[in-house]
């Protein structure tokens, strides 16, 4: 015999793959490049502007992104988001990367609805952040000790 949870979580899980993508569901179920990254040479936090943050790190060498994390206190679709823009930024170069949209973070995921779009765009933020501090320090890592966060 079914509990009521059970019915409630059969329900949703029904109307979930109705409205989200079967990538979307997977990342947010499996995410990929979760968790802090020690020795990044790249990072950012940004809020949206639902109270989601999110946090990217990356280690770049020889201009490549060999490594990126995130972390996000967010919902499901912040977390597809986080993980698919660190997927996208993997193996790019710096300069590559940089041009990562909300629109491309979107079209990876197999699209988002309208309400949860902004996790996108603040995935796609955060990681066009983080590399903009890996390249204002990357000549003069020093003053990374300097900077207030």
């Amino acid at each position: 015999m079914s509990t009521t949870r059970d019915q409630f979580q059969h329900a949703s899980e029904g109307e979930t793959s109705v409205v989200y993508s079967d990538t979307v569901i997977d990342r947010a179920h499996h995410p990929r490049n979760l968790g802090a990254l020690e020795g990044a040479n790249g990072f950012a936090r940004i809020t949206g502007p639902c109270g989601d943050t999110m946090e990217i790190w990356l280690q770049v060498r020889d201009s490549v992104i060999h490594e990126a994390t995130f972390t996000t206190d967010g919902c499901g679709t912040s977390i597809a988001s986080g993980s698919m823009v660190t997927e996208l930024a993997l193996g790019k170069k710096v300069r590559e990367a940089l041009q990562i949209r909300q629109s491309d973070v979107l079209d990876a995921l197999g699209g988002l609805p309208e309400d949860s779009r902004h996790c996108a765009f603040l995935a796609a933020n955060t990681l066009g952040e983080a590399i903009r501090d890996y390249l204002a320090f990357k000549n003069e890592p020093w003053k990374r000790v300097y900077r207030k966060d």
